[in-house]
């Protein structure tokens, strides 16, 4: 069977599609092969001093959201998307070599490099993925999109099992003639420089294909004004509605990965035993969500549609945390962490992002990577901070984790409506 037969077995391609859809998967893998080199590094230097600091690195986290985006969207209203893509990934590269360099030559190196580097390196992961999905939104319609999409964030399924294998591989060492060679881990900051590099290489053959920048096509740059993603957000209330969603999605994620700390504390001894249980979670995790993202994800969205996707999650975390109330096991937790992400990276996300197809260019490149990054992080600080206040009130973090499962529930219902409301608006 040739190559281009079986990519017209696993996704649901129409007559020249495909060249734009194997560039954009690659895209895909890159950023994610280019961050999990580097997330180990993050893990190891950013909370060498206790896991104890991780609220106060997420509140620096939010700080750094706050102000990389307005810088950003300066970016976007200054230059055209096929320049200011590739602008924002050498940013980062940039960076990446500045904290190579810093780790390298200081000759005293302080904490607080390391705390920069856990919360610089938490800013790259969400702007490169946002803007990686605003372009996708750009480019592909929704019917496209529905179709592809969850092909294309296979992309960033393998790059991420590819980077994190090929990080332990070198960070132990391995044999090569007869040698035991093992690399320095903060090589491979450098070595993920070269792949945001071969990502821009991507973008301009997608801004290529689709002829981005093309005046003669009706394309249209986002505008001028660098506050203008806010004000959208202010006045829309479909965008309000997104905030909502992924505001409740990362404050139940916290929640469960808090409940999922006590649980594997309680039922594994040791450190390597506990190690083991995570690495069996995240194993099966990749495994639902690789099989979801080839053989189901267009279908689902295809036939279900996107009002519907987007109640999944939501219904199955209330019902996650309502079996994890009754029984605090190892294998229902377990179970419910794998069905849960799993799902969201095969299915919810790629969903979400369909969301933007309809919107404008300061929507996609203004709006979008305010809430991708600050409200995605105020989640995070909200979920991270919350059992502190709700131990202060008496009141179980499961409990609270019920009640914001049920808050998501009814916004994602109301945004569905509003997704089925534009889609009759505008039918085309």
């Amino acid at each position: 069977m040739t190559p281009a037969r079986l990519l017209r077995r696993l996704v649901l391609l129409d007559e020249g599609e495909a060249p734009a859809l194997l560039w954009s998967t690659a895209y895909f893998f890159l950023i994610f092969f280019g961050y999990y080199l580097v997330r180990p590094v993050r893990e190891a230097i950013g909370i060498a001093r206790g896991a104890d600091k991780l609220p106060w690195l997420m509140t620096g986290t939010l700080i750094a959201m706050a102000l990389a985006n307005p810088a950003f969207a300066a970016l976007v209203s200054k230059l055209p998307r096929r320049r200011f893509i590739p602008w924002v990934y050498r940013f980062f590269a940039l960076t990446m070599l500045a904290f190579f360099l810093a780790f390298r030559f200081l000759p005293h190196r302080s904490p607080a490099l390391g705390y920069a580097f856990y919360i610089w390196l938490s800013v790259f992961n969400l702007f490169v993925v946002s803007v990686f999905w605003g372009l996708m939104s750009d480019v592909w319609s929704e019917g496209q999109g529905k179709r592809l999409f969850g092909f294309i964030a296979t992309g960033g399924t393998l790059g991420a099992i590819a980077g994190a294998a090929l990080t332990g591989v070198l960070a132990k060492g391995f044999h090569l003639g007869g040698l035991q060679v093992k690399v320095n881990p903060l090589s491979l900051l450098l070595l993920s420089m070269i792949t945001l590099e071969l990502a821009v290489q991507c973008v301009k053959r997608l801004a290529t294909l689709f002829q981005l920048g093309d005046v003669a096509h009706g394309v249209r740059e986002p505008g001028p004004g660098p506050l203008e993603g806010l004000r959208l957000i202010a006045t829309s209330r479909y965008l309000q509605l997104i905030c909502a969603y992924i505001l409740l999605f990362t404050i139940t994620s916290t929640f469960l990965y808090l409940q999922q700390g006590s649980i594997v504390e309680r039922a594994f001894s040791g450190t390597a035993a506990r190690t083991a249980a995570f690495a069996r979670i995240d194993l099966w995790v990749n495994v639902l969500t690789l099989a979801t993202q080839v053989f189901l994800t267009g279908r689902l969205i295809t036939a279900l549609g996107i009002p519907f996707v987007l109640t999944i999650l939501p219904v199955l975390t209330l019902t996650g945390f309502g079996a994890l109330w009754l029984w605090p096991t190892f294998g229902v937790m377990a179970l419910f962490q794998v069905l849960r992400r799993g799902l969201h990276y095969a299915v919810d996300r790629p969903a979400r992002e369909l969301l933007y197809i309809p919107l404008g260019p300061e929507e996609r490149y203004k709006s979008k990577p305010f809430i991708d990054t600050f409200v995605y992080r105020g989640g995070d600080l909200i979920g991270v901070w919350a059992p502190t206040v709700l131990a202060a009130l008496a009141i179980p973090v499961g409990l609270a984790a019920v009640g914001c499962s049920g808050l998501w529930i009814g916004g994602s219902l109301v945004l569905g409506s509003r997704v089925k409301a534009k889609a009759s608006a505008d039918p085309g």
